[in-house]
C-alpha cells in the first residue's frame, strides 16, 4: 500500500548475491550483519593490524589486503581485486575511507560491480564545501555568510577575512571530523591558525584549500537523513541534534532534537530533501545545518545554514533507526540493486528517543589524547533499549593506525529522559580494561542536569568542565557499595562447596571490616549480614541498616533509607571502580605505598604516542603557568598542543622541531 506513494520508473537491474564490504571495524560488522540476514554473502578485507578482529571472523570470506602503515584500506585497486577474486558482485564503502570518493566509486561501477552508495556527480559536488555551498546557494538552501573562493593567496584569504570579520572558522574545503578547521577570534592570529589548517588539510586529504565562514557564537549542530532512490523518490528520516563535541568531533548525539519547534523541523526536514533533489542524490546521506542559537526568524525559531552533506552512512546513524524503527543498510542495499525506497515520506514516523555515545579509546585526563593497548578485558551494560555497536573485543589490540574508538553505545526510551537513564546505567556498567577510555567523562556528559534539560550547543563540554570533571569526594553511598559488593561476594558459596564454606554464624552475623583509600585518605567502617538481604553497617555517616540485590555481574542495587540506588562496583587487583548516577570513584584496597608518587608527575611532560614534533615553544630557564604551551606534536595527521600541567620553570627541552618521538618518550622537564 505504502509504495504505491511512490514514484516507480520500472527499473530493477537484479539481485546482489555477494558483497565485499570495503571498510573495517564496527561498521563492518554492521553491514555484515545485514546482509546475512538478506541472504547475502559477505566478504572483508582486512589489515594485518585486523587479523584478528571479529568482522574478518563474522564475514563469509576474508581477505587480507596489506600491511596497516601502507593504508590499504584507501588502496581501490586492491580492493576491487579482492571483490573479483572472491566472485563479490557489489562493495559497500562503510564510513570513511574510500566511502566519499567519487574516483573509487567510478572504478567499482567500471569493474562491473554494484556501488552501495550515490552517484559519483553528487559525491563530486559535496566533496568540497565550497562547491557544496555553491550549489545549495543556487537550490536556496540558506548557507553560512563567508568567503569560498579559488584564490587561495594569503592576501586574498586575509583580505577576505576582514570582509567576513572576526571572529570567524578556517575550513579545509575537504575537511570533515573537526581536521583542518580552526577558529579565530583576532585579526593577529590569522596567519598561524590558517597554516595550522592548511597543514592538517594537506595530510589528511592531500587538499590545503581552505574557505571562511563567520563563526557563530552559540551554534547547535543538527543535521537530517535522507535517503533517495533512481525513480526520482526522496524522504527524509528526521533530524539528529549532534551539538555534544569536542574538538569539533562529535561526542554524544541524538535523535529527535531536543527542543526544535515542529514548524522547524519540518523547515529542516524540506530543506534537506531540496539538497538532495538539487544534486540528483540517491541512496544514504546526511544534509548537517548549523542553527544559530543567538539569532531568530519572526517566528522564534533560531537561524539555520546549510554546513555541508555526507554523501554516505554516519557513524551515528543507530539513533535514526532507533526511532524510526528501520534498517537503514538494508535501505542501501535495497536502492543500490534499483529497487524503489522502502517507505514514502507519510508512512515514516518517530517512536521514542534515542541517544549514542562514542566509546573511545583516549585519556580525558591528558587531554584526551588517543591510548594504545590490549583490550585485557570488554564487557558493555546491557538492559532493554540498549546497543552496542563495537569492532573489537576482549584480547584486540587497539593502536594509532585507526580510530580509536571502542563502540558505540546507544539507547532507546519512550522518552528522552528515560533514553538518557537508560544510556548512563550502561555506561556505568561498561567494563574497559587494558587502556585507558572515555567511560567515565561519556556518563558524566549525559548525566549531567543541563544536558538532560536539553540545554545543548558545540560550546557545552567546554562551558560545564568544572561539572564533567571526575568528583573529588567520594560519598558514603559509593563506600557503601563497594563495602557491600565485597561483603556479598564473601558470602556467596563456591559451587560444590562443602556446608562450612560460609562464614560461620555461632547465632551472630559475622562482621567484616571494610578499608578503603581515596588517594592517602583511609575510610572504615564494618557491614554485618543481618539476613534476608538486609545488612548493619557501622561507621559511614547516616546510614544503617540497608537492603542489597544483586543486578548482574557488577550491579548492586541498595535501599539506603527507603531511596533505591543502582551502582556497578568492577573489581580490580588493587582497587575497586564504583559507578553511581554517572560519577566513578576509584577506590584503592591496599594502603598506597609511600612512593606511590614517584615517577612521571607533572613536572615531566611524556609524549602520549609517537608523532613527529611541529613546533617547542619553550626553552630551558623559562618560567610557564598551567595551561601554557609547550610544543605542539602531529600525530594521527592531527595537531596536538601539549601543555604545562603545573607552573614552574623549564629546566630542560629534550627535544627539536622536526624530531620524530615514540610513545613514552620524555620531552620537556619542568621544575
Amino acid at each position: 500500500m505504502q509504495r504505491l506513494a511512490l514514484r516507480d520508473a520500472g527499473r530493477y537491474p537484479g539481485a546482489m548475491h555477494k558483497l565485499l564490504i570495503a571498510n573495517r571495524g564496527e561498521i563492518a560488522r554492521r553491514v555484515i550483519r545485514t546482509a546475512h540476514r538478506m541472504g547475502i554473502a559477505t566478504v572483508a578485507v582486512y589489515s594485518d593490524a585486523d587479523a584478528a578482529a571479529p568482522y574478518v571472523r563474522e564475514a563469509g570470506q576474508a581477505v587480507a589486503i596489506g600491511a596497516a602503515e601502507a593504508r590499504p584500506y584507501l588502496d581501490g585497486a586492491a580492493i576491487i581485486a579482492a571483490a573479483r577474486r572472491t566472485g563479490a558482485d557489489a562493495i559497500h564503502p562503510g564510513y570513511g575511507f574510500l566511502s566519499e570518493n567519487a574516483e573509487f566509486a567510478a572504478a567499482v561501477k567500471a569493474a562491473g560491480l554494484v556501488w552501495v552508495g550515490p552517484p559519483e556527480a553528487a559525491m563530486r559536488i559535496m566533496a568540497l564545501k565550497d562547491s557544496a555551498k555553491a550549489a545549495m546557494k543556487k537550490a536556496g538552501v540558506p548557507i553560512t555568510p563567508g568567503y569560498q573562493g579559488s584564490d587561495q593567496s594569503l592576501v586574498r584569504l586575509q583580505r577576505a577575512a576582514e570582509g567576513v570579520g572576526f571572529p570567524l572558522l578556517i575550513k579545509a574545503v575537504a575537511g570533515g571530523g573537526g581536521k583542518g578547521m580552526r577558529a579565530v577570534h583576532a585579526a593577529e592570529d590569522f596567519q598561524e591558525a590558517l597554516m595550522a589548517a592548511q597543514r592538517e588539510g594537506q595530510a589528511s586529504f592531500g587538499n590545503a584549500g581552505v574557505m571562511l565562514e563567520k563563526l557563530i557564537a552559540r551554534p547547535r549542530h543538527v543535521e537530517v537523513q535522507v535517503f533517495a532512490d533512481a525513480h526520482g523518490n526522496v524522504v527524509h528520516l528526521f533530524e539528529r541534534d549532534c551539538s555534544l563535541q569536542r574538538r569539533h568531533q562529535k561526542v554524544i548525539e541524538e535523535a529527535p532534537a531536543p527542543g526544535l519547534s515542529d514548524r522547524l523541523r519540518h523547515t529542516l526536514g524540506i530543506a534537506a530533501v531540496t539538497a538532495a533533489t538539487a544534486i540528483a542524490y540517491q541512496g544514504a546521506g546526511t544534509v548537517e545545518f548549523i542553527l544559530d542559537l543567538d539569532h531568530s526568524d519572526k517566528y522564534g525559531d533560531p537561524a539555520f545554514y546549510f554546513m555541508e552533506m555526507n554523501t554516505r552512512l554516519q557513524v551515528e546513524h543507530p539513533v535514526t533507526e532507533a526511532i524510526t524503527g528501520q534498517d537503514l543498510v538494508e535501505w542501501q542495499i535495497r536502492v543500490a540493486r534499483g529497487e524503489m525506497l522502502p517507505l514514502a515520506q507519510e508512512a515514516l514516523a518517530v517512536s521514542g528517543h534515542a541517544v549514542e555515545a562514542r566509546l573511545y579509546a583516549e585519556d580525558p585526563d591528558s587531554g584526551f589524547l588517543p591510548s594504545t593497548g590490549t583490550l585485557s578485558r570488554l564487557a558493555f551494560g546491557e538492559g532493554d533499549g540498549i546497543r552496542i555497536d563495537t569492532g573489537v573485543e576482549t584480547g584486540n589490540r587497539i593502536g594509532l593506525d585507526y580510530d580509536p574508538m571502542i563502540a558505540k553505545v546507544i539507547a532507546h526510551g519512550p522518552t528522552r529522559g528515560e533514553a538518557i537513564d537508560r544510556l548512563v546505567a550502561a555506561l556505568d556498567a561498561t567494563i574497559v580494561e587494558g587502556l585507558k577510555s572515555n567511560r567515565g567523562f561519556l556518563a558524566r556528559l549525559a548525566d549531567a542536569p543541563a544536558f538532560r534539560a536539553g540545554e545543548v550547543d558545540t560550546g557545552f563540554i567546554a562551558r560545564h568542565a568544572e561539572v564533567l570533571a571526575p568528583p573529588a569526594d567520594v560519598p558514603p553511598e559509593a563506600l557503601l557499595l563497594a563495602g557491600l559488593f565485597r561483603t556479598l561476594a564473601a558470602l556467596e558459596v563456591p559451587a560444590g562447596a562443602g556446608p562450612f564454606a560460609r562464614p560461620f554464624r555461632l547465632n551472630l552475623a559475622v562482621e567484616f571490616v571494610q578499608r578503603f583509600w581515596a588517594g592517602d585518605t583511609l575510610h572504615e567502617f564494618a557491614v554485618r549480614d543481618a539476613g534476608g538481604g538486609r545488612f548493619r553497617v557501622a561507621g559511614l555517616e547516616g546510614i544503617g541498616e540497608v537492603g542489597a540485590v544483586r543486578a548482574g555481574t557488577t550491579g548492586l542495587r541498595v535501599d539506603i533509607g527507603g531511596r533505591n540506588h543502582l551502582g556497578h562496583v568492577v573489581d580490580g587487583d588493587a582497587a575497586i571502580d564504583v559507578r553511581l548516577a554517572g560519577q566513578s570513584y576509584r577506590l584503592g584496597v591496599r594502603a598506597p605505598r609511600a612512593d606511590a608518587a614517584a615517577g612521571p608527575g607533572a613536572g615531566r611532560i611524556i609524549a602520549p604516542m609517537p608523532g613527529r614534533v611541529l613546533s617547542v615553544d619553550v626553552a630551558a630557564g623559562q618560567a610557564v603557568a598551567t595551561g601554557d604551551r609547550l610544543l605542539v606534536l602531529e600525530a594521527m595527521k592531527m595537531e596536538h598542543r601539549l601543555t604545562a600541567r603545573a607552573g614552574g620553570t623549564v629546566s630542560a627541552v629534550h627535544i627539536a622541531a622536526g624530531d620524530q618521538v615514540a610513545d613514552g618518550m620524555l620531552l620537556v622537564e619542568i621544575g
